[in-house]
């Protein structure tokens, strides 16, 4: 007997039938020499496959710009050898009856001078910030700011080209299409900047040149995060009016789902109501919604990051959630990059191995 149904039921992502409710998170992995992922790649994620996932989002992909990167470890998504690595990959995850979309990712002020694939690029972001009042790089041209956009739009199709299931833009975490959302590091004064809504114009572009170049079926979502690693408690919009104003232009230019990245799903993103990030998102715009943040766990992945450790939590207040739709799919990261087999010990109610199997690995990764 399938346990949690509700997690297991299909859900269709404009036109894609995903067969459960579970997402594979990005997570980063710097295994990809040169930026190519190599067959231990396509392992890796046909493994997440046989697991159970329904959907799976690779670490971020590079796009085709100079700067993008900030590790040579980390794999593009526009060098033909790539490519061809990519191409094995969506191969081996169709073969073995999933599906994936890459997480396309430009590192902005994240990255430092002299690292990634071309150490010799200009760190760029919106004004040269990577903080309020820390400059670490050079503000961006308009022609940057349209060439890097065109450069979204070529890895979306390549993504389609090269047999993937959609894509995945990084809006999140402080890298540079965040960087443009970020009060705190665009103070530019021309269309780019302004208020919260001004400020999206630049994924507005992204996605809209994407639309335009894979047409209407083809899915596109974009990872979203009010906490900045350079800021963990920031929140952007401060209520769900503000909210809905940043979300809107974005939904208007043809994105199709919003991934609402926190580093814990059970908080509230504002005061007089329970619901989440995903939640009000979902709410306010009526497009699925991907919930993440420590999905099956007790503790949250910052923590992790300085080597804190944490245990496998119960999911019913998850479950719960999900079944009155507060939001569609959900994010799991630490806990499938730890076990492969977590969606199959979940549905098969496999409780005690499952939990054997996290204690026994400490799951102090993040």
């Amino acid at each position: 007997m399938t346990q949690y149904p509700g997690l297991f039921a299909p859900f269709t992502l404009n036109g894609l039938d995903i067969p459960n409710r579970i997402v594979m998170a990005p997570m980063t992995r710097s295994h990809s020499p040169g930026g190519h992922p190599t067959e231990d790649v396509a392992a890796y994620y046909r493994r997440r496959t046989e697991g159970g996932v329904g959907l799976i989002i690779t670490e971020g992909t590079t796009i085709d710009h100079p700067s993008a990167s900030m590790d040579p470890n980390i794999p593009d998504f526009h060098t033909p050898e790539a490519l061809d690595g990519w191409k094995r990959v969506a191969a081996e995850v169709h073969e073995a009856g999933g599906l994936i979309m890459p997480q396309l990712w430009h590192t902005g002020s994240m990255r430092r001078d002299g690292s990634g694939l071309n150490p010799e690029a200009s760190t760029l972001s919106p004004s040269g910030l990577k903080y309020p009042g820390k400059q670490v790089g050079e503000a961006m041209t308009r022609q940057d700011v349209a060439d890097i956009a065109d450069a979204f739009a070529k890895g979306t199709v390549a993504a389609r080209e090269a047999g993937f299931d959609g894509v995945q833009f990084h809006g999140a975490h402080g890298y540079l299409i965040d960087t443009f959302f970020w009060e705190g590091t665009n103070v530019r004064d021309d269309e780019y900047g302004g208020a919260l809504e001004e400020r999206t114009a630049f994924a507005v572009e992204i996605i809209e040149k994407a639309r335009a170049a894979v047409g209407k079926d083809f899915p596109l979502i974009i990872r979203l995060s009010q906490w900045k690693q350079q800021d963990f408690e920031h929140k952007m919009a401060t209520d769900p009016d503000k909210l809905l104003a940043f979300l809107k232009p974005m939904m208007d230019a043809g994105i199709d789902c919003f991934d609402c990245s926190t580093r814990r799903f059970w908080e509230p993103e504002f005061e007089g109501s329970d619901l989440n990030f995903a939640g009000w998102t979902k709410k306010l715009t009526g497009l699925p919604t991907i919930t993440v943040g420590s999905v099956g766990l007790t503790g949250e992945f910052v923590a992790g990051m300085g080597g804190e450790s944490s245990e496998a939590a119960p999911i019913d207040g998850l479950i719960d959630r999900l079944e009155r739709g507060e939001f569609d799919l959900v994010g799991v990261g630490r806990a499938l990059l730890t076990d492969p087999e977590w969606p199959n010990k979940i549905r098969d109610g496999r409780f005690d191995e499952l939990q054997a199997f996290q204690q026994e690995h400490m799951l102090s990764l993040s």
